[in-house]
């Protein structure tokens, strides 16, 4: 179920950084009491994503040439950095702030309107930063684990700060009225089709080393939120040692029958 990576501007974080993330034990009590409506959600998910999101993704792949391809996701990505700016404010990384902003000027300008990412070339690299960070580095726990319907995976933390993030977005301020929210609900439509194309190539990762997809996702997600709340230097229990049973996993059960929705627990 792929469809939890595309939610608009607030969760850039690509797929490949929460496979990475993924294999490890989280006691399902603490953090997944909703789990049999979240597997319910997460069905309805994959069921979307099977039958509409994916097909049309792999049709979006083949016909865009790979540089327009690019040119869409570096507009998106150009958006959701001044989601990225404020919130480096807030959690008053002030060099990193600087440097994002500098990032945006750049893209913006130089880099029309980010189809061309001359950020990086000019050495002020992508960061990922949204409000659920924010939340999380002021020390706010991740809560209960939420499927949403359409999105995917969240937390009660990381949903808050969605909404926040989405009061951010710049496209809300272009135009008035109708014109307005079509303009977001197409835009919208384009970058989730771009962002689930962008993981077809990884998404085997999931398929061979899952025996319960649901879970595997499940742990993938809180635990690269972790990885993003402190900036890659997540407390020890919660670090890369635990993180080495990922790729021996996959080797054990490769040849596992796989589930992707097995029976709630009664």
């Amino acid at each position: 179920m792929l469809t939890a990576h595309i939610r608009p501007l607030s969760f850039s974080l690509s797929f490949a950084t929460l496979c990475l993330a993924g294999c490890t034990g989280i006691t399902t009590n603490d953090v997944d009491p909703y789990e049999p409506m979240n597997r319910k959600i997460y069905a309805f998910n994959q069921a979307i994503d099977d039958a509409v999101l994916r097909p049309v993704a792999m049709t979006y792949r083949e016909i865009t040439p790979t540089p327009l391809n690019q040119g869409i996701s570096n507009v998106f990505s150009n958006i959701g950095d001044v989601v990225v700016v404020v919130n480096d404010v807030l959690q008053l990384k002030v060099p990193q702030a600087a440097s994002d902003t500098m990032r945006l000027l750049f893209n913006s300008t130089i880099g029309i309107f980010g189809i061309l990412d001359v950020g990086t070339t000019f050495g002020f690299p992508k960061h990922y930063e949204d409000f659920g960070q924010t939340l999380g580095y002021w020390g706010i726990g991740d809560g209960s684990y939420i499927v949403l319907p359409f999105f995917g995976p969240s937390s009660t933390r990381d949903t808050v700060g969605w909404v926040g993030d989405l009061a951010l977005d710049p496209r809300w301020y272009v135009g008035n009225g109708d014109k307005t929210n079509g303009f977001i609900a197409v835009t919208n439509v384009v970058s989730a089709v771009d962002k689930r194309a962008d993981l077809i190539g990884v998404e085997k990762v999931v398929d061979q080393g899952a025996l319960d997809q649901y879970i595997y996702l499940r742990n993938a997600y809180l635990q690269s939120r972790r990885f993003l709340v402190y900036d890659g230097n997540p407390p020890k229990q919660e670090s890369s040692e635990e993180l080495d049973d990922l790729f021996s996993d996959i080797e054990d059960n490769k040849n596992e029958p796989k589930t992707s929705t097995p029976p709630s627990k009664k």
